[in-house]
Parts: structure tokens; C-alpha cells; sequence
């Protein structure tokens, strides 16, 4: 589902994109390939703690710091960050946003930084897979990362751990943000 708050600028459309969706989702493959087809930047939080790490700017020492202790990295440093590396010249046409926002709280502080230069989110494209899809794409990149000898005991590791994410309930939460996120970001009543 794509939903757009149009608006036309000097240079065309501005493209401004957030993917949303479940983790294994497919987001961050549509994304590059949007990205491709619009000669913007696709952005993610990782890349971006990363860079801010390797270059050591002040964003990026205040992450490291977060992350050495094994914490998350607060939402606002998150936000700061994200809202500096879509100032950047390479996202004058725009930017596609993969993997922020996560949180109702950075959906309303990236709302609030754009809002501040007259700027909103042109599209938040919402990905939609069942949930069992998702539960085998996940289940299967942990099969990849197990010493599993042989196919059977790949197949039982696969299982076990398919049967902790479903207990978890972590699609459905997710989900219920994502929509929660879609209606903070192009504004919908």
C-alpha cells in the first residue's frame, strides 16, 4: 500500500519515502531498488551509526558509547542523527528511509525536525507479508547462522527457533505500529 502527501518543488517531485513493515518484510530490498529507480539515497540507521562511528563525528561517539555498554541507542540520538544525514546534499531529490522510524516517538520527532523546515514525508510505503511468510524468510536466516551438519538438523533448528519467534507475538505488535506510524508520518486522521 502506498500512501503520498504530493507536493511538486522546483526540481520535480521530492521523494521522500519510510518504508514500513515487519522485520524480513522485504524492506530493505524495495528499498534499494526504489532508491535505483529515483537516483536517491537509500538510508538506514545502521549505515548511519556506522559512518558516524568511522568518522567520529559527536552523533557518532554519543551511539558508540550506547552501544559498547550493549544498551539501544536512545531515540533522540537515533532522531539526530537521521535528521543530519537527511541534510546532506545527496538528499536534495529526496531520501527512502529504511529501518526508521521504529517508534511512535521517532515518528513524532522526525515529524517535528521536517515540520521545522516546511518539510514532510511524501510517502510511507507500508509492506504487507503474512505472517508466516515472515516467520519462514526469519527462520531461515537463522538456519543460515547455525552449525546445523546435515538438512535434518537444519530443518529441527529452523522449527525450534520458528516456534520462539511466533511466542514472542512480535508480528503483530510490530504491525500495530507500522499502522500507528503510517498515520503520524503523512498525516492522516
Amino acid at each position: 500500500m502506498v500512501t503520498r502527501n504530493k507536493r511538486e518543488t522546483k526540481g520535480g517531485f521530492v521523494m521522500k519515502i519510510i518504508m514500513l513493515g515487519a522485520p524480513g518484510a522485504g524492506k530493505g530490498t524495495q528499498a534499494k531498488q526504489i532508491a535505483q529507480a529515483y537516483d536517491i539515497p537509500h538510508i538506514s540507521t545502521g549505515d548511519i551509526f556506522r559512518a558516524n562511528i568511522k568518522e567520529g563525528t559527536e552523533l557518532g561517539k554519543k551511539a558508540q558509547e550506547y552501544m559498547d555498554k550493549g544498551l539501544l541507542v536512545p531515540d533522540e540520538l537515533v532522531c539526530d542523527l537521521v535528521v543530519d544525514r537527511i541534510h546532506k546534499d545527496d538528499c536534495e531529490k529526496g531520501y527512502i528511509l529504511d529501518g526508521f522510524p521504529r517508534t511512535i516517538p521517532q515518528a513524532n520527532a522526525l515529524d517535528e525536525a521536517l515540520a521545522k523546515d516546511g518539510e514532510k514525508i511524501e510517502f510511507a510505503i507500508d509492506i504487507e507479508v503474512p505472517d508466516e511468510n515472515i516467520i519462514n524468510r526469519m527462520s531461515g536466516c537463522l538456519l543460515f547462522t547455525s552449525d546445523a551438519a546435515d538438512e535434518e538438523d537444519r530443518v529441527n533448528y529452523r522449527d525450534r527457533n520458528k516456534n520462539q519467534l511466533i511466542k514472542k507475538n512480535k508480528l503483530r505488535i510490530i504491525a500495530q505500529q507500522s499502522h500507528k506510524l503510517k498515520k503520524i508520518l503523512i498525516h492522516e486522521k
